[in-house]
């Protein structure tokens, strides 16, 4: 450890450089500095993604200082400010769309998907029913166009028309607006907007992967793992990349051993649209082949995007039907946390949402999701971490509500 001698009278040069490293020293401790009224305005501003007039600061201040600049006094003034229309047109929407499509693009049109999250976060539900409750938000009281299978007209009107989501919004159950019968919705991920962006064409291993990233803050790289059984494996893939067996062994396996038992759940299910007219599927709609229903290629409810390159492996898996099952409770995977009191397979995308949705990971990654977009960085520290698990605790036992992620995160940013 170095000595640090004071320095002496004579040694003003010495003296200026303490001096500016005290103060530097100072301006990186969080709250050492930022006063109420400071905090007051970080909170709103990270929170509502518009900059507060002078009233509103004044308020947020005064829930601040009525608690000794203490901890809940801020977590207080970051629910006031969750009050104002743009927490839900600003940064509800800017945080959610990312997740709605392949690009993450982040200026992608408001969706049922987005609007589903908003009314989620807005109402306290709880939200590990996002993967698989038959729910879904829609605007009402407004001139919009109604909610159309093929169209996605009724959210773009309500963003251009700059409609208040926080009052405009709805609950409605996915089936009753969709036709989609109830055991057949698993929430966001059967809205129109997931079903065109990751159950179009391909398949229907998009759907999966990115749900894996969006929710679980997993890419299918972190959750490799060679070890698995890999009997579920379809026939499409090549178990001889380039003609060298080593790759399928040591690589691909690591992904699709765990995944496509997984993605089965999704057996049913697929984006119709006219490829030659509507290439980029504005007008499609998610299918799904319910009960009575087969496919002329397949000649079961399995869609023929399963047996997609069947030649390509003729010994692999042939889909038989949507049960799906996660080899991923054990091994190294067995850290994301899976729920031991719910079964580890069954059948269809709603069992197979809940049964991600109740992992673990899945707590851990809206705190991580959230984070980011208050504190406007990455979590680099210990004290970061030891925060986010708080913050994980706080979450689950208030009944997985959003807002209360986004109350302890920006109250722990105030002084940033």
């Amino acid at each position: 450890m170095k000595t640090v001698v004071a320095p002496s009278r004579q040694s003003r040069p010495g003296l200026l450089w303490h001096t500016i490293a005290l103060a530097a020293l100072v301006v990186l401790s969080p709250l050492a500095e930022a006063g109420s009224r400071e905090q007051a305005k970080r909170i709103f501003d990270r929170i509502a993604g518009v900059p507060a007039d002078e009233a509103t600061i004044d308020e947020l201040q005064a829930l601040i200082d009525a608690d000794a600049g203490g901890r809940e006094g801020r977590i207080e003034a970051a629910r006031q400010a969750m009050e104002h229309p743009s927490f839900y047109n600003v940064t509800l929407k800017n945080f959610v769309t990312p997740w709605t499509n392949r690009d993450a693009n982040v200026f992608a049109p408001l969706n049922d998907y987005t609007a589903t999250v908003i009314g989620m976060v807005r109402d306290d539900v709880d939200f590990r029913t996002a993967l698989y409750d038959d729910i879904i938000y829609v605007a009402n009281g407004t001139s919009a166009p109604g909610y159309s299978n093929s169209s996605n007209a009724h959210y773009e009107y309500l963003e251009q028309n700059h409609a208040n989501l926080k009052d405009v919004l709805v609950r409605r159950q996915q089936s009753a607006v969709t036709g989609l019968r109830a055991e057949a919705t698993a929430g966001l991920m059967t809205t129109r907007a997931a079903a065109k962006s990751f159950f179009i064409a391909g398949t229907n291993r998009a759907m999966f992967r990115f749900t894996l990233m969006n929710h679980l803050c997993n890419d299918l790289e972190q959750v490799k793992d060679i070890t698995r059984v890999p009997d579920r494996i379809r026939q499409d893939v090549t178990r001889s990349p380039g003609g060298d067996s080593r790759l399928f062994n040591n690589t691909c396996i690591g992904c699709h051993n765990g995944m496509d038992p997984l993605a089965q759940a999704f057996a049913y299910y697929d984006f119709q649209y006219d490829t030659a007219a509507d290439p980029e599927g504005s007008n499609g709609s998610l299918v799904y082949n319910d009960v009575g229903m087969t496919d002329p290629f397949t000649g079961t409810r399995v869609k023929k995007k399963y047996h997609i390159n069947e030649n390509n492996f003729k010994p692999g898996y042939v889909t038989p039907d949507d049960r799906w099952d996660n080899y991923w409770r054990a091994g190294p995977n067995k850290l994301l946390g899976w729920d031991e009191s719910l079964p580890s397979g069954g059948n269809g995308a709603k069992t197979m949402g809940r049964e991600l949705a109740h992992s673990e990971a899945f707590a851990q990654c809206q705190v991580k999701k959230v984070f980011k977009t208050v504190c406007l960085r990455n979590p680099v520290d210990s004290a970061d971490r030891s925060e986010l698990a708080t913050i994980t605790d706080s979450f689950k036992a208030s009944g997985y509500q959003m807002k209360q992620i986004f109350a302890e995160t920006a109250a722990y940013c105030a002084g940033e």
